[in-house]
């Protein structure tokens, strides 16, 4: 079967070959589960991290996907560390095609009782962190790149904990690819989306409170939280070729909690 890609077959657009992909957060949880399928599906990757020394397991499997990898340390509240992790994917692989804006922290501490620095820590990290990576990929990405970010169903609806720094956070990220997408899409071809997941098993969920994701659950259609391969798959058509026409949208991927 051919489609309006040029010869390709439908499974053809969904591959990254001769791509290379950049994701944040990438030395647990979730940006482990994309940087393997971002390799699966061809792409080498940059792996950045706080905890750099977390990133030789990520790389590992990245490589053992018959794909390459580099592990650089990166604080994303920095717009100097993004722009050196940025460099250091050029300078190894000559491109960048695809950013996982993964990295992200978060708090549950009621609004009259939040530290003024608490707040700010969580915004510069999951909101300005992904701007400065936005910043940095965006000055050497070629048309067809992709830019994802990772938002949260927080963003769109509330789950009965106090997270306003996350929430705040997580909603302006959705803001912030709107805006991108225009700017960058007919000027740049470079395409914008975001992910806004719901509740998957990652080292957040572990700090919820005993009980809080079983009563969660109630509130998601499918009755369950979510498999971090099934939102790694989400992500790999977004970057691919198959997601061609989508651009400044945020998908969310959470069961159906967002509906209810």
């Amino acid at each position: 079967m051919t489609t309006s890609a040029g010869s390709s077959t439908i499974g053809d657009l969904f591959r990254l070959d001769g791509k290379v992909a950049v994701v944040t957060g990438a030395s647990s949880g979730l940006g482990v589960a994309f940087a393997q399928a971002l390799a699966e599906a061809g792409a080498d990757v940059a792996l950045g991290a706080r905890r750099a020394d977390r990133l030789a397991d990520t790389a590992g499997l990245v490589e053992a996907a018959g794909r390459r990898a580099i592990s650089v340390g990166t604080d994303v509240a920095e717009p100097s560390s993004c722009q050196a992790l940025v460099d250091a994917a050029m300078a190894e692989f000559g491109r960048v095609d695809v950013l996982v804006n993964n990295a992200g922290i978060g708090t549950a501490v009621p609004a009259t009782r939040e530290a003024p620095d608490d707040f700010r820590k969580v915004i510069d990290v999951n909101l300005n962190g992904c701007y400065w990576m936005a910043q940095s990929c965006g000055r050497v990405m070629q048309p067809g790149s992709s830019v994802i970010n990772i938002s949260s169903v927080l963003g769109i609806t509330t789950a009965g904990l106090p997270q306003a720094a996350y929430a705040a956070s997580k909603a302006g990220l959705i803001g912030l690819t709107r805006d991108l997408a225009q700017q960058w899409t007919g000027r740049k071809g470079i395409r914008v989306n975001a992910i806004a997941p719901g509740f998957f098993t990652s080292e957040m969920t572990d700090q919820y409170p005993p009980g809080y994701l079983e009563a969660q659950q109630q509130r998601i259609p499918m009755a369950r939280k979510g498999d971090p391969r099934e939102l790694a798959a989400t992500l790999v058509f977004l970057a691919s070729d198959a997601a061609g026409y989508i651009t400044g949208q945020t998908l969310a991927v959470d069961g159906g909690m967002t509906i209810t």
